[in-house]
């Protein structure tokens, strides 16, 4: 999709901003590396595929009139860099890439490290974004998150129209992949002071607040999802009969 992007632009790519190693955010630096002889991979972790540049926290790159903060946010994974980018004197809204250190009502995994960090990244560094930013993350699972903020606080109204928004944008044709972008900015708390989630997680010190959650979380049941109608029309008339093997 990102060759097609570039075809149709008729751009030339010369840099990726990586957030961190794993292979689901990262595995197509080396094709790309390969393909544009001389291309920049900026990031902060040795595991990140054709690196080329390691950054650090606080610096500032530039790319034409786009200028580039590197925000260092170890949790997720012990390299974990986020993006914020703005334009100097430009009406548009700055834009974060949070990669899988914050999402949409929610923050992600502690695989490599911990929930102090994590609380951290939350509070000191991304919470202190400019409030219009928009949020660009690095998978979509915000209505997911919504219905496990909900079951925490069933009473929290904002939680209710958040998750009536999330899935109205899902729904959108030009959307359908996902929610893109969060219009209200990054966290700038996280709840963990509140009455309702302290009762939930049975903690009051916000990094214990934080760690439970995140493992509550961790143990949230996907909701069953329905067969889709037509699919199951087709099955039954015995229209997938050619594609099915006997055992």
């Amino acid at each position: 999709q990102l060759l097609e992007i570039i075809r149709r632009e008729d751009v030339v790519l010369r840099a990726i901003l990586t957030t961190h190693h794993h292979w689901d955010h990262a595995r197509g630096n080396e094709e790309l590396a390969q393909l544009f002889p001389g291309l920049q991979v900026f990031g902060a972790d040795e595991r990140i595929g054709a690196l080329t540049h390691r950054v650090t926290h606080g610096q500032e790159l530039t790319f034409g009139a786009i200028r580039v903060k590197c925000l260092f946010t170890p949790c997720h994974t012990s390299g974990h860099m986020c993006y914020f980018m703005w334009e100097d004197d430009s009406p548009d809204a700055p834009a974060l890439f949070s990669g899988d250190t914050l999402f949409v009502g929610g923050c992600g995994q502690f695989f490599e490290g911990t929930a102090e960090q994590m609380h951290t990244n939350l509070t000191q560094i991304l919470g202190t974004l400019p409030e219009d930013t928009k949020v660009f993350c690095g998978h979509e699972c915000t209505v997911r998150n919504l219905k496990f903020a909900l079951k925490v606080e069933p009473e929290n109204e904002a939680v209710k129209e958040k998750l009536a928004w999330a899935r109205h944008r899902v729904a959108l044709p030009c959307c359908g992949v996902g929610v893109p972008s969060c219009p209200q900015g990054p966290s700038r708390t996280v709840p963990c002071r509140e009455e309702a989630v302290q009762r939930f997680t049975g903690k009051t010190e916000p990094v214990e607040v934080l760690r439970t959650l995140r493992s509550q979380r961790d143990n949230f049941k996907k909701p069953k999802e329905r067969p889709n109608p037509q699919a199951m029309l087709a099955f039954d008339w015995g229209l997938f009969g050619p594609f099915l093997e006997k055992k």
